[in-house]
């Protein structure tokens, strides 16, 4: 890299994004809030952490990385977990301190927090997290419930199932089962073979990663929108599937790290369209902006505006997006 160029400078030359990109940022959040999106996309997220309150407590870790002269901050009062490094560390730095190979708190940015957060399980609670490798919301799931209740963490990659497991390992998490099956073969298997229903479940899905390029600008060249297309296919399956699981009055939270309405509100919308389902408001400590109602000319149900959208220029955060639907009886349009 030329030492004359700034960081950003690099990576806009590196990773410049596609017109249609550009087109549909724009169609999104207008031309002035597209230009702080993209401007932002080029600069790294602030380091957060989260305190795994299963081992030790929130005052407690933060006086011990005080003592390595780190600046900390809680931008919630009401999530003290919640942490952001204001220091400039040295890179790996966040993951070599004992601390965090004892498991005492999670390197996790804030946006990925707020499924969770959302989701609100319990002690007693029956949870699924449907694509939970590599383990930042499961292990967060059981400090809320302070490993009581029981959590199904289920991943199809062997590889990351390794992962899942080493961080469970490390957190301490003793209140989840590990599954590996792909997520839709799970659930139908589920449905059809046994009585499980379950309280709470998160679907955090796969996704082409739009909320994402602040820790991987590789997205900007390998955005397209064909993947989002087929993308969005594979997301409405596993939702519907993995809402007929859902017990009735139970919650489930659909999200993901992207900012593309085929893989969000729309997926909301066909839900909304055919199960006895509400979108419930959600009530999230940062500045969150409303689902979008219309899309390339389809006009989507109402309800889809409880969503929330999570801009990178808002909060200086990684994108996000957030749906908590309440089924409210087991039928189904068509059926």
């Amino acid at each position: 890299m030329d030492e004359r160029k700034s960081y950003s400078e690099y990576l806009k030359e590196k990773f410049p994004p596609k017109a249609r990109f550009v087109k549909r940022m724009e169609a999104l959040l207008g031309k002035a809030e597209a230009e702080k999106f993209f401007e932002i996309s080029y600069t790294k997220c602030p380091s957060s952490i989260r305190c795994n309150t299963l081992k030790i407590r929130v005052e407690d870790l933060k006086k011990r990385l005080e003592n390595y002269g780190w600046k900390l901050r809680q931008p919630f009062a009401k999530f003290p977990e919640v942490m952001i490094i204001d220091s400039k560390l040295e890179p790996g730095e966040l993951g070599k301190t004992r601390e965090h190979l004892l498991g005492y708190y999670y390197v996790q940015e804030i946006s990925s927090m707020l499924p969770m957060l959302a989701l609100r399980p319990e002690a007693g609670d029956f949870v699924l997290d449907l694509c939970a490798s590599p383990g930042s919301k499961t292990t967060q799931a059981a400090a809320m419930m302070e490993n009581g209740g029981t959590i199904i963490a289920n991943e199809i990659s062997m590889g990351r199932i390794g992962i899942l497991n080493s961080n469970l390992e490390r957190c301490g998490v003793m209140n989840s089962i590990v599954t590996r099956k792909e997520g839709v073969a799970l659930c139908e298997r589920l449905l059809k073979k046994s009585h499980i229903r379950f309280d709470k479940i998160l679907v955090d899905a796969p996704c082409s990663g739009e909320g994402t390029l602040r820790k991987s600008p590789k997205t900007f060249l390998m955005w397209n929108e064909n993947m989002i297309r087929k993308i969005a296919r594979t997301q409405r399956k596993l939702a519907v599937a993995a809402l007929r699981l859902l017990k009735v009055g139970g919650v489930m939270i659909y999200s993901t790290c992207t900012l593309a309405p085929e893989e969000d509100e729309m997926i909301v919308d066909y839900l909304v369209k055919n199960f006895e389902i509400e979108v419930e408001a959600l009530r999230l400590p940062l500045k969150f902006r409303e689902g979008v109602c219309e899309w390339e000319g389809k006009k989507l149900d109402d309800e889809v505006k409880k969503c929330l959208r999570l801009y990178p220029q808002d909060n200086n955060t990684d994108g996000f997006f957030v749906a908590k639907i309440r089924k409210l009886s087991d039928r189904e349009e068509g059926r």
